[in-house]
């Protein structure tokens, strides 16, 4: 079982301390993959507009939250 299904699974568990320290490494992690991907796509000569419509979000967001990297 990978870490994120482990994750996963904690974060439906009956004991909201529990599930609760799960869903915010799962915040964690998804952060982590996101700032990944954009580094990826920047570096493949990705336009902000074009990242943007990809995760939803405008590309003055994606742009604030990523751009300084």
């Amino acid at each position: 079982m990978t870490d994120a299904t482990d994750l996963a699974e904690r974060a439906g568990d009956r004991d909201p301390r529990v599930g609760l320290r799960a869903v915010s490494a799962l915040r964690r992690l998804l952060e982590q993959l996101e700032a990944a991907q954009v580094r990826s796509a920047r570096a493949q000569g990705w336009s902000w507009q074009e990242i943007a419509a990809e995760l939803g979000v405008s590309r003055q967001a994606v742009h604030k939250k990523h751009g300084r990297h």
